[in-house]
């Protein structure tokens, strides 16, 4: 018997994009609010201040705001880059090489991607304490190169969109192994990486408690923790609850404009996709 669900389906994603898309609406009214109207207007409902909230934030410890956010940049655009080329270099070896031991190393990345990365904050911490990396930019930066769930993703597109055929035709033809990575299978992976380079870039650029654990140095620090420190001292002057939120609102930006402009390449993927179909 067929159960027919009508637009059952269509109204539980539509609730979930609303569930999702909510707090994003909230920001985005409450950034234009003063400290006053934050707390004594509806939730929706919109206030003039927002030209005012950004030149604050702008002006805010000289400026600061603007180093925490070149330092997420630093970190997920250099973190999400050096992480994609590993877990693509990674997961075409997996895929293309047979070798002693392949099933228990993608056994163990499968492992990996099951364990929250908070769970391996504190020792990472210990580890780099010890070649004396804390407090630097490379204690962010080398624990978010590897992405188990990275090389995975790269493991299983390899497999899927690099043939065979074509690896074996370019070795008849003479080309080394170095060339046909380079030349053949990363070129027919960069839909993949790229969705591996965005999923690592917002994994990197949404991270607390890596950061939070291992600087000390606000100058050092992102822009999720440099938000934090102000939200703590918003407990004493409730001034800066405005800047945190208007902070919040030009934190999310660079992710929507990332999205936006790497999306052609799913496009382009799904298109190849439907040709080769």
């Amino acid at each position: 018997m067929r159960v027919r669900l009508g637009g059952l389906p269509t109204f539980v994603l539509l609730l979930g994009a609303v569930y999702c898309l909510f707090p994003v609406a909230w920001v985005l009214v409450a950034a234009t609010k003063s400290t006053g109207e934050l707390f004594s207007t509806t939730t929706l409902s919109v206030g003039s201040s927002l030209v005012a909230n950004l030149a604050e934030l702008n002006g805010y410890r000289g400026g600061v705001f603007w180093r925490w956010m070149a330092n997420s940049a630093l970190y997920a655009g250099l973190g999400a880059l050096l992480s994609a080329a590993l877990s693509g270099v990674t997961g075409y070896a997996l895929a293309k090489y047979a070798f002693r031991g392949r099933a228990l190393i993608f056994n163990a990345l499968i492992a990996g991607v099951l364990v929250p990365a908070v769970v391996l904050a504190v020792p990472q911490y210990l580890l780099l304490a010890k070649v004396g990396l804390t407090d630097t930019y490379l204690s962010v930066l080398l624990p978010s190169v590897i992405s188990p769930y990275g090389i995975y993703l790269a493991r299983i597109y390899a497999a899927a969109s690099v043939p065979e055929e074509v690896v074996e035709a370019a070795r008849t033809d003479g080309a080394g192994e170095a060339r046909i990575l380079g030349s053949i299978a990363l070129p027919m992976m960069v839909p993949g990486l790229v969705t591996v380079f965005l999923f690592q870039f917002v994994s990197i650029w949404n991270n607390f408690m890596l950061p939070y654990i291992m600087l000390g140095d606000d100058g050092k620090f992102p822009v999720t923790l440099g938000l934090y420190t102000m939200l703590k001292q918003g407990n004493t002057t409730p001034a800066l609850y405005t800047l945190v939120v208007t902070g919040s609102l030009v934190s999310v930006l660079p992710l929507i404009a990332l999205f936006l402009t790497l999306q052609r390449y799913w496009r382009i993927d799904l298109l190849s996709g439907a040709v080769k179909a």
